[in-house]
């Protein structure tokens, strides 16, 4: 009696741990459909086609992650702010959202190796009379909350004095529209927004890149999960071998070819 006792409790022992140790890739795998949280104000990286439908280098990038596991993949729209606390949360199995690998976010989620390569520049208004970054100083510049753009321009305003010229809001769409209302003169985004958003609103132009390095963005998922984090990794480069990298980009971006994901001197 006691044998069978204690081979019920190892046996019931084993599945606790097996249920406490899986991990997203088995998750996603048993569940059947992968959560994908994707910023949808960023055209052309994520954003609403004519049908209100989610598209996009993001989106079909997250679609690609979803048929390599042959699972559903489930588009989770989600603010800049909202692209960290989803992960933490559990409430998304990975976030693509042009996410910066900054140290002190790696605190709180896990990063693959970068899937995508980004450079700071601004929209500025046709009145602004901004075409140089020393053109900037003296005006008033808006971001979106809790993106690197922000936290960069934030470190040059309080050099120049100008905190109090900066304005955050909640999404892209909201700076684009605050720029073009002349409610501020310069918007800060990326490179590969820049020629969408123009050509949107009359009162845009092109404005000068920013003078800070490269953003490598990488995605996101839980920081405890090595497993999960591996196999990211691993889709990333066989995006990369198939051509399937620069594919997307070249559709959705428009350049002939895609940044190279990779800093030279260092190993991955």
């Amino acid at each position: 009696m006691k044998f069978q006792l204690s081979a019920l409790l190892a046996a019931a022992g084993i599945m606790m741990s097996a249920q406490t140790y899986a991990d997203t890739l088995d998750n996603v795998v048993d569940r059947g459909t992968l959560r994908c949280g994707v910023v949808l104000d960023f055209p052309p990286i994520g954003y609403r086609d004519a049908n209100n439908q989610p598209a996009g280098f993001d989106v079909e990038y997250c679609q690609d992650l979803a048929k390599s596991l042959e699972v559903e993949a489930e588009i989770m729209p989600v603010t800049w702010s909202e692209r960290l606390p989803v992960i933490a949360t559990g409430r998304a199995d990975v976030v693509f959202g042009a996410t910066s690998d900054t140290l002190a976010r790696a605190r709180t989620v896990g990063f693959s190796i970068p899937y995508a390569i980004y450079f700071s520049q601004g929209v500025v208004n046709a009145k602004s009379g901004i075409s140089t970054f020393e053109d900037i100083q003296g005006k008033r510049v808006a971001a979106a909350l809790g993106t690197m753009p922000e936290q960069e321009w934030l470190k040059i305003a309080e050099q120049w004095g100008e905190t109090n010229l900066y304005q955050s809001y909640q999404s892209e769409n909201e700076v684009f529209l605050a720029v073009a209302q002349g409610k501020a003169d310069i918007g800060l985004t990326t490179n590969t927004a820049v020629k969408a958003i123009t050509q949107q609103y009359d009162s845009l132009d092109p404005g000068p890149r920013m003078p800070w390095t490269p953003d490598y963005t990488s995605i996101v998922g839980k920081r405890q999960d090595i497993t999960w984090l591996n196999y990211l990794n691993l889709f990333v480069t066989h995006q990369v071998r198939s051509g399937r990298y620069n594919e997307l980009w070249s559709k959705f971006v428009g350049a002939d070819q895609a940044p190279e994901l990779r800093i030279p001197g260092v190993l991955y």
